[in-house]
């Protein structure tokens, strides 16, 4: 099965947000350089352009094809951590939970017992639900079950978007849907593995994030460059 990628490193993927990780001061934004925010782009309807952080994850990371198997973890266990939350909540508190869940490496994770549970409910820099902790260690766990029967993860949730990304027609905020189909076949699926937080809304969440599904609106100026790079 061939994909159509914009490729990324874990490491290269590290690399890019130290920056990032650099504008969150006790939980304060701190203003970028202005060649991150140049005048006359038009940027989705959903981004607050308020703050910088946001706008870096928007113009760097949405919507980008990601095939690595750690990246895609991780995103896994942000979403999961979302429920009932916004994403912007967690993305302030992602490089805590890079730390708390061992850069989110499946394998180390699997192997949490009662010590690191109970660490990770004294995490201040982490969200400190029970069930959305353990749901974190048990996706692990069935996560390297399905990277033993595919060989990848990548291999197996591809395979939900036949292998390329579906990119949508969006113009307003309005007509983001929270779930699709595709969506609706992955959690089902999920699910029957034994994943846990992996409802419709949280897999399509997850499919826009990763690249799976491009829902940068028409006008903006991401999907037009995202597009250009699945033939790269």
């Amino acid at each position: 099965m061939m994909f159509f990628t914009l490729p990324i490193s874990y490491a290269r993927y590290q690399q890019r947000h130290l920056l990032a990780r650099k504008i969150l001061i006790n939980e304060i934004d701190v203003a970028l350089p202005i060649r991150y925010m140049p005048k006359n782009i038009t940027r989705c309807p959903w981004l607050d352009l308020t703050k910088p952080d946001y706008i870096k994850y928007h113009d760097e990371e949405w919507g980008a094809p990601v095939h690595d198997d750690r990246i895609i973890f991780e995103f896994l266990t942000l979403e999961g951590a979302q429920a009932g939350l916004s994403w912007y909540t967690v993305l302030r508190k992602r490089e805590a939970y890079r730390k708390a869940f061992s850069e989110f490496d499946p394998a180390k994770v699997a192997r949490y017992g009662k010590r690191q549970l109970k660490s990770l409910l004294n995490n201040p820099g982490i969200i400190r639900n029970l069930q959305k902790i353990e749901a974190a260690i048990n996706n692990a766990k069935r996560f390297l079950e399905v990277q033993q029967e595919f060989g990848s993860f990548d291999a197996y949730i591809w395979r939900f978007v036949g292998g390329k990304p579906i990119v949508h027609k969006l113009r307003k905020l309005k007509d983001y849907p929270a779930t699709s189909p595709e969506s609706d076949a992955l959690s089902m699926d999920l699910k029957q593995r034994g994943f846990k937080f992996v409802g419709s809304t949280i897999c399509y969440a997850h499919m826009q994030a990763t690249g799976m599904i491009n829902d940068h609106v028409v006008d903006c100026f991401r999907r037009r460059q995202i597009v250009d790079g699945y033939s790269s």
